[in-house]
């Protein structure tokens, strides 16, 4: 009997994997796995998006209008050329399908976001993957790798799964070693957990540049994964193309009313930062103790950590001896990476206890 056949490439797909919030025999664990903020959502956020539940019958703005314009007052930028999504994984997906397909190539770093070879594959173009420089973004690999064929470049800074940082000046360098028929997409997720002297310009970059896109969530350091939004910055010209495919009425009513508050409490974010950058710094020392047992912390200005596990102990190991303790952590094999465990910052109790597992796990192996 014949059936409806997808198109070869879709079978190539490896379908994403969440973090797990549960241990294989269902038990409910703390999330250290997903890089969600461990303080939760601010109050006015919060507040903000309760108050506009109170209308479910009518659609959302569909231009969303007084989101854009809270976003370009914040940074600086020109509404019009604000773009909104369900995430920004779906600005991910709609920068590949506009301006990749069959016969294409999408190029990004090894161990980079695990959506970037989704994204091509889904419109049949071919992923092509750049050598890292010691799990950090190697901009002359990446520009040795680029070919006739390739229409879209995507990196992550902060990197995820790595954490690690690509300065101004080599981004800058990246986008000036670029064709300008090349879409260079910056993702930049994590970028709000920052300080100010460590932004490497896309935005910048994105206010003058034609072939310049950066992208931002509100998952992250606002505490508003659940809502699903994201945000972009291009030209007016890639604006006008990836408004034609974005999904309608993406953003919802209380999701543009949440992340209006969000990005205008400005405290909230900061007291995040702060609270990561802590824990993190120490979670990081922590582990740089257990060196001389095949530990080793990659460095990272995300809120998470890379923990490579050469040692006795194996990642897969300490995953699960985390889950007795009742954390989930994000092991990574299907990444190339079956030495290593993603950990994102928790609270001040949670990274105590983290660390004090590890170290017990270390001297028992």
């Amino acid at each position: 009997m014949t059936k409806p056949a997808p198109k070869d490439w879709i079978l190539g797909i490896s379908p994403y994997v969440p973090g797990k919030s549960a241990a294989d025999d269902g038990r409910p664990l703390v999330k250290l796995s997903a890089n969600e903020n461990p303080l939760g959502t601010g109050e006015a956020t919060r507040a903000a998006l309760l108050a506009a539940t109170a209308d479910l019958a009518t659609y959302p703005d569909p231009g969303a209008a007084k989101l854009r314009e809270a976003i370009a007052e914040v940074h600086g930028l020109d509404p019009a050329r604000v773009i909104y999504g369900t995430g920004s994984d779906e600005l991910l997906h709609i920068a590949a399908s506009a301006y990749a397909g069959p016969g294409d190539e999408v190029l990004y770093v090894r161990y980079g976001f695990s959506v970037y070879d989704i994204a091509a594959r889904r419109v049949g173009a071919t992923p092509v993957v750049a050598p890292d420089a010691d799990y950090a973004t190697d901009v002359d690999a990446l520009l040795a790798a680029v070919t006739d064929k390739t229409k879209v470049v995507f990196l992550a800074n902060p990197n995820n799964p790595t954490g690690t940082m690509t300065s101004r000046e080599e981004i800058a360098r990246l986008h000036a070693g670029l064709r300008p028929d090349i879409l260079f997409v910056l993702d930049q997720a994590y970028a709000e957990y920052l300080d100010g002297d460590e932004d490497d310009g896309g935005l910048e970059l994105a206010r003058t540049a034609s072939n310049m896109f950066v992208t931002r969530t509100f998952s992250k350091i606002y505490g508003l994964a659940a809502e699903r939004i994201g945000w972009g910055y291009a030209s007016a010209d890639v604006i006008d193309v990836l408004h034609r495919i974005r999904a309608p009425f993406n953003v919802t009513t209380a999701g543009q009313a949440a992340a209006i508050a969000a990005v205008q409490d400005t405290a909230w974010v900061e007291a995040s930062r702060v609270h990561n950058r802590q824990w993190r710094e120490w979670l990081a020392g922590e582990v740089a103790s257990l060196s001389n047992h095949g530990l080793r912390v990659v460095p990272s200005k995300a809120n998470f950590l890379l923990i490579l596990f050469d040692g006795k102990l194996t990642a897969e190991a300490a995953m699960k001896g985390l889950w007795d303790e009742g954390f989930a952590t994000r092991w990574l094999p299907g990444q190339g990476l079956p030495n290593g465990l993603r950990i994102t910052i928790g609270t001040q109790d949670q990274m105590r206890k983290v660390a004090t597992k590890l170290r017990a796990m270390v001297e028992a192996a």
